[in-house]
């Protein structure tokens, strides 16, 4: 009866599309069952818009995918997925995970040989299930070629895309060992790259075809799977041909059906949206419109209380200050609105041009971060008065202004200024999750934070942070036992007796003195509670030249871990800790950060971490790390080095306001003791921003 019905409902939607007016505008490749673009089990050659990212959520008898992709290049596509085994159990000790369901993480990489072409396809190589068990770990090349509403795939592939070995492994010409691959499961998080393009062979294909009702796109594939050994148990293969159908609901949601080896029905839903494209409206006061009133040389006090005013509330500046020397006007202040630097600096120079005092010919803007002067940029008046009243057709120059290292006057003729407040405090709410776990798959708790800072002297900050737990599902909590397969200090696997024995807990509490040291110089010390597990002291010391795509910066740290059950008092455990760290924003990858680090960590290892990010048009970052240290895979145990993911969204995405906050999304497959540094409050990198834009 269920075989009837679906047959059924795919032929409905066959017959819609074939009925339905032509509909020409294309709605490009689709999310396969896995993660990523494809048909249903098996990949395309093809790739998403650059900046696309997906939800997707695919659900049958034996397997729950749940996974999330990415497009950070048009040339590159990363998924990492959930799988819940329907079948099987966590464990076999119902005291340690319940009746909960095996959960296996997995990560995938597709890399595009080449575009299509007249008479070439869209060819692409890629790697399922590398990192991890590999439950599905495959390799394959598939090539991809549109012929009007037809998309036409076909493939080679390894591993779970082989297991039929309908075709003769080509790199076993090369070499015999080729011919064998090992497929015992690993451990979570190891890396199994012995066996890639090992084993049995199969050819797959398949074709996606575009209806004429632009909603509705219909799939039909040939899979290499033949499902012997598979890991969710006995699985019948009737037909190794699947059929399916993806229908648009709108622009961000698809949901797709579709009946797969003959005898399984697969449901699912994609949410997408594109961080290139993704933004939001803002209800801001636009730009003061130019009206100069020009003011005697010695500044009028009420004209340059308005200019402050306007600066704070047009320009978004905090604490502004102007003063006059020689014929240069300084304006000094913290950007706290608006990400893109150049559109304040241009909303700064209208206020101050508008009644600009007499024998003034510059205009420099300095933006300060944290008390410390970052960068200028000056601006010739008599260029910016021919660019706002508009230059005769044909005649248009540019704009003399150019960005500066900061050299603000040690003493002015004359100045005003808006006195920044030394104290601050706030409250927010706070979503502490973990996915994956063996008590259960998803552990949260929810808590406020308070947080407050007094700036004691002009570069001397006293903050904190205290965190109120409110509910949570801790209590399901039932091993905090030393991981077993692990000789390393414990220096982040307490993780939970921390979170689960107190309810109100002082993250935070330090002293932190930072001041700019030279051209390109920042320097900061700092000491307290540093973070939620180590206090003591440390310092750090960047070089970052004015915009520059490369910075390095040293950081040297002596800490205790603090007492999970007095959160006050220290344990026995000391040591000291730090990495010299290269930043570098290649010209040849446009958004692109690479953060190199080398040093040592808090369990005593020595290694390095690598850290990739990638920034999209909206001011989306995705990143991805990973660190190696000097512990071999034995000494470390499951999961072999630390690594990770990571989202951070611009509020001002979400808002009506415009804002440089942001919030920060962490993914990490497996906490261990290896590898990990310490959680510094303060990154003088970030606060630096403005030396040579990223992260705003």
């Amino acid at each position: 009866m269920k075989r009837s019905y679906v047959i059924s409902a795919l032929a409905m939607a066959v017959a819609a599309g074939v009925q339905a007016s032509p509909y020409t505008e294309p709605l490009g490749p689709s999310q396969g069952d896995f993660g990523g673009v494809g048909l249903m089990q098996v990949p395309t050659g093809r790739m998403a818009k650059e900046g696309e990212f997906s939800l997707n959520l695919r659900h049958n008898d034996q397997y729950r995918f749940y996974s999330l992709a990415v497009q950070p290049f048009p040339w590159l596509e990363a998924t990492i997925r959930y799988t819940d085994v329907r079948t099987r159990k966590y464990s076999s000790d119902a005291a340690f995970s319940g009746d909960q369901t095996y959960k296996d993480k997995g990560v995938d990489l597709k890399l595009r040989l080449w575009e299509e072409g007249y008479w070439l396809p869209e060819t692409s190589v890629g790697i399922r299930d590398f990192g991890g068990t590999g439950l599905f770990d495959s390799e394959f090349i598939a090539a991809s070629k549109a012929w009007g509403p037809l998309d036409f795939t076909l493939g080679l592939g390894w591993g779970y895309l082989g297991n039929s070995g309908n075709v003769k492994n080509p790199f076993c010409k090369a070499k015999a060992s080729y011919c064998y691959r090992n497929n015992v499961q690993g451990e979570a998080g190891e890396f199994n790259g012995k066996n890639f393009f090992h084993g049995p062979a199969s050819l797959f294909g398949g074709i996606e075809y575009q209806t004429p009702w632009q909603p509705l796109r219909l799939k039909v594939e040939y899979e290499g799977n033949d499902y012997q050994g598979d890991f969710a148990g006995t699985i019948k293969q009737d037909s190794k041909v699947n059929v399916g159908a993806v229908y648009r609901m709108t622009d961000w949601a698809d949901v797709n059906l579709s009946w797969e080896r003959g005898n399984t029905l697969m449901a699912g839903v994609t949410l997408r949206t594109n961080f290139n494209t993704l933004s939001q409206r803002h209800l801001d006061p636009a730009p003061q419109p130019y009206q100069p009133q020009p003011q005697d040389a010695i500044l009028d006090h009420q004209v340059v209380a308005d200019q402050l005013a306007a600066l704070q509330d047009n320009a978004g500046y905090t604490a502004p200050h102007i003063q006059v020397k020689g014929s240069t006007l300084y304006m000094t202040g913290e950007q706290n609105r608006y990400r893109d630097n150049n559109a304040a600096v241009a909303r700064a120079n209208r206020i101050l041009i508008n009644r600009l005092p007499a024998g003034v010919d510059t205009l420099n803007v300095t933006d300060t971060s944290m008390n410390m002067p970052i960068s200028s940029t000056v601006t010739s008046v008599e260029s910016l008065k021919q660019e706002l009243e508009g230059y005769p057709l044909g005649q248009e120059k540019p704009l003399l202004q150019h960005r500066a290292d900061p050299h603000l006057p040690e003493r002015a003729e004359q100045g005003y200024y808006v006195e920044k407040s030394t104290f601050s405090a706030g409250l927010a709410p706070v979503l502490n999750q973990s996915i994956g776990g063996p008590e259960d798959f998803y552990m949260y708790q929810v808590g406020i934070q308070g947080n407050a800072d007094w700036w004691m002297t002009q570069h001397l900050l006293a903050s904190g942070s205290l965190f109120l737990n409110l509910f949570n599902n801790y209590d399901k909590f039932n091993y905090k036992g030393p991981p077993a397969d692990s000789s390393l200090p414990r220096v982040r696997t307490r993780i939970r007796e921390y979170v689960d024995n107190n309810d109100l807990y002082l993250n935070n509490a330090q002293l932190t003195y930072m001041d700019r040291l030279g051209d390109g110089w920042y320097g900061q010390i700092y000491g307290g509670y540093l973070e939620q597990m180590y206090g003591g002291v440390g310092a750090e010391v960047l070089y970052r030249p004015l915009d520059s795509r490369w910075a390095v910066g040293v950081d040297a740290n002596y800490v205790k871990q603090r007492d999970w059950d007095s959160p006050l008092r220290f344990t026995n455990y000391k040591t000291q800790t730090g990495n010299l760290t290269a930043y570098w924003q290649p010209r040849f990858l446009d958004g692109v950060l690479v953060k190199a680090s080398v040093g040592q960590y808090l369990a005593k290892d020595k290694g390095a971490t690598l850290d990739v990010s990638k920034r999209f048009d909206s001011g989306v970052i995705v990143g991805a790390f990973a660190t190696k240290t000097n512990v071999s895979a034995e000494e470390y145990g499951e999961g072999e080095f630390t690594k990770g993911f990571y989202i951070s969204v611009p509020l001002d995405i979400l808002t009506v306001q415009p804002s440089r906050t942001r919030a920060q999304i962490n993914w990490i497959p497996l906490t261990r003791d290896g590898g990990q540094m310490l959680g510094r409050k303060y990154q003088l990198y970030n606060i630096t921003d403005s030396r040579s834009p990223y992260f705003n």
